[in-house]
Formats: structure tokens, C-alpha cells, sequence
């Protein structure tokens, strides 16, 4: 690895510390990890691929046929 100073926020970089003891992960693994997400985002726009259609997860079943009119109440069940 290579070692890179950046400079945040301090509301940033307290909201990030309390997130990495949280997970107890480190800053650098979280920053690692964002920066690795938002670049893979990036490509898939650039190539033209829907991040909502790239999930296969979410469009594996049958949609019932009623999910425009009744888009609320499927989001409300738990």
C-alpha cells in the first residue's frame, strides 16, 4: 500500500471516527472502501450501466401486477 495524507472536514472526520468504532473498522479501511465504491460507480455510469438494473437481487421474481398503483403498501411491509 501506499501511504496519502488527506484533509478533511473535522465535523467529517468525527462523524467518520464514531462510524469506524461503531463497525470497529479503521479510517483507513472505511476511506479504502468508499473510495473503492465511488470509483466502481463511476465506471458503471461511464459504460452505460444503470446501477439500479446492475443489482440482480432486486429483479430475480415476478413484480406483481398492481406495484404502480400500490408501490406504498409493498414498501411497508417488514
Amino acid at each position: 500500500m501506499k501511504r496519502t495524507t488527506i484533509m478533511l472536514p473535522e465535523d467529517l472526520k468525527a462523524k467518520a471516527a464514531l462510524y469506524c468504532e461503531q463497525k470497529g473498522i479503521s479510517l483507513g479501511g472505511l476511506l479504502r472502501e468508499a473510495l473503492d465504491h465511488k470509483l466502481r460507480e463511476a465506471t458503471r455510469a461511464r459504460q452505460g450501466e444503470d446501477a439500479l438494473f446492475a443489482d440482480q437481487e432486486i429483479f430475480q421474481d415476478d413484480v406483481p401486477k398492481d406495484i404502480s398503483l400500490n408501490h406504498d403498501a409493498y414498501l411497508d411491509r417488514t
